[in-house]
């Protein structure tokens, strides 16, 4: 049985740390921004440095399906370009733009709404039927981001408000590109879609840059190039990868629960690194949410 368990074990273990990587996006993200860089700059950076490793596994991804004589056809290159627009660069630029306003806590607990923003997508665009248990556990979740979101609204006001709503833009954002990402997905593969996807939303990040910004703008601190690419390598890149190979080793439901641990791991790096608060508020607000997600995944299952 050992060699049974093995892979099992590392499957939780690689969901795990691909959950925690992730999570810590958004501290460095906080980290930059206190060396006087904005938004477009530092995802600019990131990208940078995260473009290579993703052109490496779109071309190795590619090679692997010409060998299987599936080359990619001219809509599929279209649908690439547009899922990688809406999923990867039109995310994230939002998600780092609200990253400005509110705390790394409130941004993960806003992210972690996804698989419910998926399934109401579903039933708006497809009517596809949204179980009655389903119903009560997104309303569990949603019970919970509002809670923390009205709790640091008192202290920040509308800077609170617009950041929230920034950051439910690249969730929402991030879903669309869920939604029509699934046909795609069996018809190219999963690598060839992320390592080509990924990259078109770098080109999206770099070209931003360019045109809003002058070029002695990419003159920065040592400290945000070394942030830049630890985000891009340590919370970009590794992260992909291993969430990956969890799924190959314990199916994507078991991969999905286990990075639950993302949002916890969020909430004590900003209290370790960032100094942000740790409070009941947030407390209760995060096992709301958690709760409701871990629901909506069990009756999505099947």
């Amino acid at each position: 049985m050992p060699h049974l368990q093995r892979p099992a074990l590392s499957g939780l273990l690689l969901a795990a740390a691909g959950a925690i990587a992730f999570s810590g996006k958004a501290i460095i993200v906080k980290l930059s921004y206190l060396y006087g860089v904005d938004a477009v700059t530092v995802i600019m950076y990131r990208m940078l440095f995260a473009l290579p490793f993703f052109i490496a596994l779109g071309v190795w991804a590619e090679r692997q399906a010409i060998a299987r004589a599936n080359p990619l056809t001219r809509r599929d290159v279209m649908d690439i370009i547009g899922l990688g627009f809406v999923g990867y660069y039109l995310s994230s630029y939002l998600d780092f733009l609200g990253l400005q306003y509110i705390t790394a806590s409130l941004e993960r607990l806003i992210l972690y709404l996804n698989p419910t923003l998926v399934v109401l997508l579903g039933w708006a665009v497809y009517k596809k039927p949204i179980h009655p248990m389903r119903m009560v556990a997104m309303a569990v979740s949603y019970s919970g981001v509002l809670l923390v979101f009205s709790h640091e609204l008192s202290f920040a006001g509308v800077d609170v408000a617009l950041g929230g709503s920034l950051v439910m833009a690249s969730a929402v954002s991030y879903a669309v590109y869920l939604l029509y990402s699934g046909q795609l997905v069996q018809r190219i593969g999963s690598l060839r879609l992320v390592g080509w996807a990924t990259s078109v939303a770098c080109l999206c990040c770099i070209a931003q840059f360019l045109v809003l910004r002058p070029l002695s703008a990419g003159v920065v601190p040592l400290e945000v190039l070394w942030l830049a690419g630890l985000n891009a390598v340590a919370c970009t890149v590794a992260p992909v990868l291993m969430v990956m190979m969890a799924i190959e080793r314990i199916g994507a439901a078991l991969a999905a629960q286990t990075g639950m641990i993302g949002p916890m791991s969020t909430i004590a790096l900003g209290v370790l690194v960032l100094d942000e608060p740790l409070n009941a508020w947030i407390g209760v607000g995060t096992l709301l949410v958690l709760g409701g997600v871990f629901i909506v995944s069990k009756y999505g299952a099947k």
